[in-house]
């Protein structure tokens, strides 16, 4: 019992390191990388439609996304959805070619995207914390309803605390390396 309970608190912080991983792939940095317009949707017939299901994105060079639309019909479409997102970024258009230029960071916008980043790994934190505790008051549920003894319950605690400390330890580290990506120059 106690060890389903544990395993469900590792599944759901992993959850919460996974979901800081593609918010910190939607910060951009000074380099391209195709997980940057992940979040974009497009209309493609009426329905938003992920960027990446009615277009190829690539990589042309360290400072260039390159995105293919599938039908040239939907590459207005496609470089209106970019220019509307806020990643500020300015697509150009050749045929049915979609260059993204990726503009370099000035050391304002370099300190905002820190600051978001850190944003969201507090709140990765605060979901690991928010597992913790419900799992720990289930193990507290155990013991008044005497299913487990009270040292099963201070060990059930320390496991917990264990697995906790592990994945923020995880969040810390991937804060630090995306803050060392932002200011690289």
């Amino acid at each position: 019992m106690i060890n389903e309970l544990k395993e469900d608190a590792k599944q759901r912080m992993a959850k919460a390191i996974e979901a800081l991983g593609s918010h910190f792939n939607k910060i951009r940095t000074g380099r391209a990388h195709p997980s940057l317009l992940d979040g974009l949707r497009v209309s493609y017939y009426g329905t938003d439609t992920p960027l990446s299901q009615v277009a190829n994105i690539g990589v042309e060079d360290a400072r260039t996304l390159i995105v293919t639309p599938w039908e040239k019909n939907i590459v207005p479409d496609v470089e209106k959805a970019i220019m509307k997102s806020d990643l500020g970024l300015n697509p150009s258009t050749a045929g049915t070619v979609i260059r993204i230029p990726m503009p370099m960071l000035t050391e304002e916008t370099r300190k905002g995207y820190i600051k978001q980043a850190r944003q969201e790994a507090e709140s990765a934190r605060v979901s690991i914390r928010s597992a913790r505790r419900e799992v720990l008051s289930d193990v507290k549920d155990l013991l008044k309803e005497k299913a487990i003894s009270e040292d099963e319950e201070r060990r059930a605690q320390d496991d917990v605390q264990k697995i906790t400390d592990q994945f923020i330890a995880e969040v810390d580290k991937a804060l630090v390396a995306k803050e060392a990506d932002l200011m690289e120059i």
